[in-house]
């Protein structure tokens, strides 16, 4: 029975093989004795977190280049020289 689920379970899977950090590997495999699961179901839920934009993803330096330039340009667009005033201050109280 548990190997027809195990065979079942593994159809609906793709494999990757990926390189991590020495230190993310020890962290990786306490973590799943700690949880008693396997490295492969935490790999998976933190892969879900990312497309589901739960997890913090760096800032794309080149989009937030962009964008500073989109607003300085807009900046500089909507910038008025400014006016002179075409009253006084005594004409204001002119009775």
């Amino acid at each position: 029975m548990y190997v027809a689920m195990y065979t079942r379970a593994m159809a609906n899977m793709v494999r990757k093989q990926v390189y991590i950090e020495r230190h993310q590997d020890r962290s990786l495999r306490a973590r799943a004795r700690l949880e008693g699961v396997t490295e492969s179901q935490l790999i998976r839920q933190g892969v879900d977190r990312v497309l589901e934009g739960d997890a913090q993803l760096p800032p794309d330096d080149a989009l937030w280049a962009a964008e500073r330039q989109f607003i300085e340009a807009r900046r500089k667009r909507l910038q008025v020289a400014p006016r002179r005033r075409r009253w006084t201050r005594d004409e204001l109280y002119d009775e």
